[in-house]
Order: C-alpha cells, then structure tokens, then sequence
C-alpha cells in the first residue's frame, strides 16, 4: 500500500507522531451519493481501533434503516458482548433523538436539529466518544437551522482527541475552511440516468 507523504511540513513546533496524530474534521460533500457510505467506512476503521463511536443522523427518516446501521449496531453489541472493537452509539432525529423523551405530537424539524447539536456539544465537551458521525449535518446549517459559525466554533475549541465527519451537500464555506479535510463527491454517471431505481445493497 503506497503511503502518503505530506507536500510540506509546517513550522508548528510538533514531532511528526504529535502532527500525525492530531484530531480531524473531515467534511464529505458534494451532490453525488457515497457521502455517508464513505463516513461509515470510517467508523468501522475507528471500531477497529477500539474508538467509541457516536453517530447522529440528522435528517433521513427514523423508518430508513440503513445497512451500516445493522451493521455497526451489530459491532456495538459484539463490543459489549466480547470486549472486541468498540462501543457504538446510534441517535436519529427521526425517533426525536434517544436522549429525548416526547410523546404524542411530532416535533418540530428545526428544534430536533438544535437538540441533537447541543447534545453534540455536550459528548464534545465531555469526550464522550473518539470518533463522531454527524451524517447529513450541512443540511440543519444550510437551512438555518444551526449557526454554522457557532459549530465551527465548537469544533475548533473541542477537547482531547476526537474526530469528527460531517456529510451533507452544499457545506458551509465557513465549514470547508475550517475542517482539516473536504471531500467533494462529483457525479460522473449514475445508473438512475438510465431510469434505474435504487437497489438493496448498493443504496441501502
């Protein structure tokens, strides 16, 4: 496996095993599909590493159960069960988040979204997990939803080691620039413009 060598090493004062091992923000955007795929690869790299795991999917409906969900919840319990990996943690706005208890009426989108930020704020600020994903977050910050000032902020004043991946289209500008890593999804052919639906395991 070819390994990637930096095009320049800053003056920052750190040892290469310090700088390799700072904390990220990785943003995948773009309109093409493979932005939460590719966030999901992550994570079983970072249950590999034994990283707690936290993820908060922001928009698609709690009904969707994707196959990275049954996976990784999958992984969460092998944890619990054997030691193996790590803990996995699965918040859906959807379900009115898991930490809020709301019976009867359905909730206000926009509310739900400021909840699952603030309980974002919250793990971030009590390192609750090594490794978040916050799938389809561009899309609370795009809508006005959530100051994506106030999350740039929050990540960059973050504690300890956490990375963090963000997915979504359309990304804030103030996002992109702050986050260590952009990844723009480019769509080159897709088969739905051949009239192809979606398919089971390749969309879910």
């Amino acid at each position: 496996m070819p390994q990637g060598r930096p095009v320049a090493v800053p003056d920052d004062g750190l040892t290469t095993r310090e700088r390799r091992g700072r904390p990220l923000v990785i943003v995948h955007t773009g309109e093409m599909k493979g932005k939460s795929t590719a966030a999901f690869g992550l994570a079983l790299r970072a249950w590999n590493q034994g990283w707690p795991i936290g993820v908060f999917q922001f928009v698609k409906s709690a009904k969707w159960r994707v196959g990275e969900e049954a996976a990784l919840r999958a992984l969460g319990r092998l944890h619990g069960e054997t030691g193996e990996g790590a803990p996995v943690s699965w918040h859906k706005m959807g379900e009115g988040w898991s930490w809020i208890q709301r019976p009867g009426t359905e909730a206000d989108h926009a509310a739900d979204a400021r909840e699952g930020w603030e309980q974002v704020r919250r793990d971030l600020a009590a390192q609750t997990y090594r490794f978040y994903v916050l799938d389809e977050f561009t899309y609370p910050m795009k809508w006005g939803w959530v100051d994506a000032a106030e999350v740039v902020a929050a990540l960059r004043d973050r504690p300890g080691n956490q990375h963090v991946v963000i997915t979504g289209r359309d990304a804030d500008p103030r996002l992109v620039e702050a986050a260590d890593l952009v990844v723009e999804m480019t769509k080159v052919k897709h088969p739905m413009d051949a009239g192809q639906k979606g398919q089971r395991g390749i969309e879910w």
